[in-house]
């Protein structure tokens, strides 16, 4: 990674914000493909699955490059959960709206709008979703518990 030591701070924001577009896109690429040759219900079961290692991984890499301490309650899911691929690509929320509690909020979902330009119909995300942020939570703290508010298919809330 030497040659990124020249770069200007312009530049190393542009490429983390193309690295996190890109991964984003593979992710998307990966679904689609998925669910064009299995459907939709099978589709989903890979990507539960996918999520499941993937979530886990992210959180303690993320942790060991930012120095998050193991066990670390809410605050470090905190903080963790701004570090992730995710925060750089879908403008979020987290809230903390009483002690021992966190809300995240997906403020606008780039999968959604790339299905929706594609007419296709809206992504089924919250069993994907369940798992991949309890999983990364899980990691952060084994003590967190999550649930999920609301997802699609949910109606909007």
């Amino acid at each position: 990674m030497d040659h990124l030591k020249e770069f200007t701070r312009e530049q190393l924001l542009t490429l983390i914000d193309t690295h996190a577009k890109n991964w984003l896109a593979h992710d998307g690429c990966w679904f689609l493909a998925a669910e064009e040759k299995l459907g939709m219900e099978r589709a989903v079961e890979l990507d539960k699955l996918s999520w499941e290692r993937f979530s886990p991984a992210e959180a303690r890499r993320i942790m060991a490059g930012f120095s998050i301490p193991a066990n670390g309650g809410l605050d470090a899911l905190e903080k963790a959960l701004w570090l992730r691929l995710y925060a750089c690509v879908n403008p979020q929320k987290v809230e903390r709206p009483e002690l021992g509690k966190l809300v995240l909020k997906v403020l606008d979902c780039k999968v959604q709008k790339a299905r929706r330009v594609k007419g296709l119909p809206d992504f089924p995300c919250k069993p994907v979703g369940i798992v991949e942020y309890t999983e990364f939570a899980r990691a952060i703290d084994p003590r967190i518990k999550t649930r999920c508010l609301n997802c699609p298919p949910d109606p909007a809330g």
